[in-house]
């Protein structure tokens, strides 16, 4: 399985989990529960896929002075910087004006590392 295949199919996989959980979610713990749950798996997808592709980028550049990596490390922590501030903002707005739930959210991001872990054995026990 490429990257690209994985990334796809974790992205696809997530959406369908977390439109299927909202419903349930939203019938047990109302509206702010199903938000909860699509939120939390939209922010998940969308922080997946940046990792993804400012570890392509980090890996595809060249380092900025050769053997160190420092250009490479310095752009991979602007990154992440970048990336949770980010997350913790649209979590910040989420649960500040009441659309999520507090559980809700976490069930929601909670959904793509559980797919992320079956897709990596899925493909060690094809590989091994």
């Amino acid at each position: 399985m490429t990257p690209s295949e994985l990334r796809r199919r974790v992205t696809l996989d997530t959406c369908a989990a977390a439109a299927a959980l909202a419903a349930p979610a939203a019938w047990i713990g109302g509206a702010p529960a199903g938000l909860g749950v699509l939120a939390g798996g939209v922010l998940a997808i969308v922080n997946f896929r940046w990792l993804v592709a400012r570890a392509a980028a980090v890996t595809a550049a060249p380092s900025a002075t050769a053997g160190t990596g420092s250009g490479a490390a310095s752009a991979w922590l602007v990154g992440s910087g970048l990336r949770f501030a980010a997350s913790l903002a649209a979590c910040t707005l989420l649960l500040a004006t009441g659309w999520a739930h507090p559980i809700g959210l976490l069930a929601g991001f909670t959904v793509l590392p559980c797919d992320l872990i079956v897709r990596g054995l899925a493909a060690a026990r094809v590989e091994g």
